[in-house]
Protein backbone atom coordinates (compact mmCIF):
# COMPACT_ATOMS: atom_id res chain seq x y z
CA UNK A 1 0.00 0.00 0.00
CA UNK A 2 2.92 2.37 -0.58
CA UNK A 3 3.43 1.99 3.72
CA UNK A 4 6.83 1.13 4.72
CA UNK A 5 6.87 -2.17 6.24
CA UNK A 6 9.63 -4.58 7.34
CA UNK A 7 12.78 -2.08 8.18
CA UNK A 8 16.63 -3.04 8.66
CA UNK A 9 19.04 -0.25 9.56
CA UNK A 10 22.66 -1.09 7.81
CA UNK A 11 26.32 0.05 7.25
CA UNK A 12 27.02 0.45 3.45
CA UNK A 13 30.04 -1.85 3.56
CA UNK A 14 30.29 -1.13 -0.85
CA UNK A 15 27.97 0.66 -3.47
CA UNK A 16 29.22 0.22 -7.27
CA UNK A 17 28.24 -2.79 -9.20
CA UNK A 18 27.42 -4.34 -5.96
CA UNK A 19 25.53 -3.28 -2.72
CA UNK A 20 26.71 -4.71 0.59
CA UNK A 21 25.12 -3.89 3.56
CA UNK A 22 26.15 -5.04 7.14
CA UNK A 23 23.65 -5.86 9.76
CA UNK A 24 24.94 -6.51 13.28
CA UNK A 25 23.23 -9.10 15.51
CA UNK A 26 21.72 -6.66 18.48
CA UNK A 27 20.23 -4.53 15.82
CA UNK A 28 17.15 -3.30 16.09
CA UNK A 29 14.68 -3.92 12.95
CA UNK A 30 11.30 -3.70 12.33
CA UNK A 31 9.02 -6.83 11.70
CA UNK A 32 5.39 -7.20 11.87
CA UNK A 33 3.71 -8.34 14.69
CA UNK A 34 0.12 -9.50 14.89
CA UNK A 35 -2.46 -9.92 12.31
CA UNK A 36 -5.35 -8.22 10.57
CA UNK A 37 -6.17 -4.53 11.82
CA UNK A 38 -3.51 -5.78 14.68
CA UNK A 39 -0.80 -5.87 12.66
CA UNK A 40 2.26 -3.56 13.21
CA UNK A 41 5.36 -2.95 13.04
CA UNK A 42 7.42 -3.51 16.31
CA UNK A 43 11.47 -3.66 17.17
CA UNK A 44 12.83 -6.80 17.50
CA UNK A 45 16.91 -7.76 17.96
CA UNK A 46 18.26 -9.20 14.65
CA UNK A 47 19.91 -12.71 15.40
CA UNK A 48 22.78 -13.11 13.69
CA UNK A 49 25.76 -10.74 12.05
CA UNK A 50 24.54 -10.27 8.17
CA UNK A 51 26.08 -9.20 4.77
CA UNK A 52 23.37 -8.50 2.55
CA UNK A 53 24.35 -8.50 -1.12
CA UNK A 54 22.66 -6.77 -3.58
CA UNK A 55 23.16 -6.56 -7.61
CA UNK A 56 21.10 -3.59 -9.42
CA UNK A 57 18.53 -4.85 -11.59
CA UNK A 58 18.37 -8.33 -9.34
CA UNK A 59 15.66 -10.39 -8.11
CA UNK A 60 17.26 -11.87 -5.47
CA UNK A 61 19.63 -10.57 -2.61
CA UNK A 62 22.31 -12.68 -1.23
CA UNK A 63 22.37 -12.80 2.93
CA UNK A 64 25.99 -14.14 4.63
CA UNK A 65 25.57 -14.98 8.28
CA UNK A 66 27.35 -15.23 11.13
CA UNK A 67 26.93 -17.06 14.68
CA UNK A 68 28.76 -15.20 17.45
CA UNK A 69 30.33 -17.07 20.55
CA UNK A 70 32.17 -14.69 22.78
CA UNK A 71 34.34 -13.41 20.82
CA UNK A 72 34.47 -15.68 17.75
CA UNK A 73 32.34 -15.51 15.08
CA UNK A 74 31.41 -18.59 12.96
CA UNK A 75 30.02 -18.88 9.64
CA UNK A 76 26.58 -20.34 9.01
CA UNK A 77 25.91 -20.03 4.93
CA UNK A 78 24.16 -17.93 3.12
CA UNK A 79 20.29 -17.16 2.55
CA UNK A 80 19.22 -16.71 -0.91
CA UNK A 81 15.86 -14.10 -0.61
CA UNK A 82 14.05 -13.62 -3.88
CA UNK A 83 12.58 -10.23 -4.04
CA UNK A 84 11.66 -7.12 -6.45
CA UNK A 85 14.93 -5.43 -7.90
CA UNK A 86 16.10 -2.74 -5.08
CA UNK A 87 15.02 0.82 -5.45
CA UNK A 88 17.05 3.79 -3.92
CA UNK A 89 15.10 6.35 -1.65
CA UNK A 90 16.41 9.56 0.24
CA UNK A 91 17.11 6.92 3.08
CA UNK A 92 18.20 3.90 2.07
CA UNK A 93 16.78 1.09 -0.62
CA UNK A 94 13.41 -0.62 -0.89
CA UNK A 95 12.27 -3.76 -2.51
CA UNK A 96 9.72 -6.35 -1.29
CA UNK A 97 10.24 -10.06 -0.43
CA UNK A 98 8.51 -12.99 -2.92
CA UNK A 99 8.77 -15.49 -0.67
CA UNK A 100 10.98 -18.05 -2.15
CA UNK A 101 14.53 -18.84 -0.71
CA UNK A 102 17.50 -21.15 -0.83
CA UNK A 103 19.43 -22.36 2.49
CA UNK A 104 23.34 -22.61 1.47
CA UNK A 105 25.31 -24.54 3.86
CA UNK A 106 29.06 -23.55 4.30
CA UNK A 107 29.82 -26.36 2.04
CA UNK A 108 27.34 -24.82 -0.66
CA UNK A 109 25.28 -27.62 -0.74
CA UNK A 110 21.83 -25.98 -1.06
CA UNK A 111 18.26 -26.26 -0.36
CA UNK A 112 14.80 -24.45 -1.13
CA UNK A 113 12.76 -22.96 1.45
CA UNK A 114 9.23 -21.87 1.49
CA UNK A 115 8.13 -23.48 -2.02
CA UNK A 116 4.96 -24.26 0.25
CA UNK A 117 4.53 -20.65 0.35
CA UNK A 118 4.61 -19.75 -2.98
CA UNK A 119 2.38 -22.60 -4.05
CA UNK A 120 -0.27 -21.40 -1.57
CA UNK A 121 -0.23 -18.06 -3.11
CA UNK A 122 -0.71 -18.79 -6.52
CA UNK A 123 -3.36 -21.30 -5.73
CA UNK A 124 -5.51 -18.31 -3.94
CA UNK A 125 -4.64 -16.53 -6.71
CA UNK A 126 -1.96 -13.78 -4.95
CA UNK A 127 0.80 -14.75 -7.99
CA UNK A 128 -0.09 -15.53 -11.50
CA UNK A 129 1.35 -18.60 -12.76
CA UNK A 130 3.88 -16.56 -14.77
CA UNK A 131 5.15 -14.24 -11.99
CA UNK A 132 5.54 -17.57 -9.73
CA UNK A 133 7.53 -19.46 -12.97
CA UNK A 134 9.46 -16.08 -13.18
CA UNK A 135 10.42 -16.72 -9.38
CA UNK A 136 11.14 -19.59 -9.91
CA UNK A 137 13.46 -19.39 -12.67
CA UNK A 138 15.45 -16.71 -10.83
CA UNK A 139 15.91 -19.13 -7.40
CA UNK A 140 17.24 -21.70 -10.33
CA UNK A 141 19.64 -19.08 -11.59
CA UNK A 142 21.23 -19.01 -8.23
CA UNK A 143 21.01 -22.49 -7.55
CA UNK A 144 23.19 -23.37 -10.92
CA UNK A 145 25.40 -20.37 -9.82
CA UNK A 146 25.94 -22.17 -5.86
CA UNK A 147 26.64 -25.81 -8.09
CA UNK A 148 29.24 -23.75 -10.35
CA UNK A 149 30.68 -22.11 -7.22
CA UNK A 150 30.10 -18.92 -9.36
CA UNK A 151 30.02 -15.56 -8.36
CA UNK A 152 29.38 -14.57 -5.25
CA UNK A 153 30.13 -17.79 -3.91
CA UNK A 154 33.70 -17.83 -5.12
CA UNK A 155 34.15 -14.63 -3.58
CA UNK A 156 35.58 -15.21 -0.04
CA UNK A 157 32.91 -13.42 1.60
CA UNK A 158 32.75 -16.24 4.18
CA UNK A 159 35.78 -14.45 5.32
CA UNK A 160 34.82 -10.89 5.61
CA UNK A 161 34.98 -9.79 8.79
CA UNK A 162 33.28 -5.53 9.73
CA UNK A 163 35.84 -3.38 11.65
CA UNK A 164 35.84 -3.94 15.03
CA UNK A 165 34.67 -0.80 16.16
CA UNK A 166 31.51 -1.38 14.34
CA UNK A 167 28.47 -0.52 16.69
CA UNK A 168 24.59 -1.89 15.42
CA UNK A 169 23.10 1.41 13.59
CA UNK A 170 19.70 2.48 14.41
CA UNK A 171 16.61 3.79 11.80
CA UNK A 172 16.63 7.34 10.89
CA UNK A 173 14.18 9.72 12.84
CA UNK A 174 11.48 9.81 10.36
CA UNK A 175 12.07 6.80 8.96
CA UNK A 176 8.18 5.87 8.39
CA UNK A 177 7.22 8.67 7.28
CA UNK A 178 8.99 8.60 3.57
CA UNK A 179 6.50 6.84 1.45
CA UNK A 180 8.00 3.48 -0.10
CA UNK A 181 8.85 3.76 -3.60
CA UNK A 182 6.86 1.07 -5.69
CA UNK A 183 7.55 -1.63 -7.72
CA UNK A 184 6.96 -0.28 -11.71
CA UNK A 185 6.23 -4.37 -12.13
CA UNK A 186 4.27 -4.42 -9.49
CA UNK A 187 0.60 -4.74 -11.47
CA UNK A 188 2.60 -7.96 -13.29
CA UNK A 189 3.09 -9.47 -10.15
CA UNK A 190 0.71 -9.26 -7.77
CA UNK A 191 -2.29 -7.84 -10.04
CA UNK A 192 -5.34 -6.08 -8.33
CA UNK A 193 -3.44 -6.25 -4.75
CA UNK A 194 -0.97 -3.82 -6.79
CA UNK A 195 -1.07 -0.04 -5.47
CA UNK A 196 -1.29 2.62 -7.43
CA UNK A 197 1.44 4.71 -7.70
CA UNK A 198 1.81 7.72 -5.33
CA UNK A 199 2.11 10.88 -7.24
Amino acid sequence: DGRPGMSWPAIVVQDDALLALYIPAGTLHKRWSGTGVDRKLVDVAWRVDTLRLMYPGAHHSIWATWERHGEDRAFRGYYVNMEEPFRRTAIGFDTNDHMLDILVAPDLSWKWKDEDVVADFLARGVYSAEFAAAIRAEGERVAAAIEGRGSPFCDAWDCWAPPPSVQPPALPEGWDTVPATLWERRRWAYGEIAPPLIP
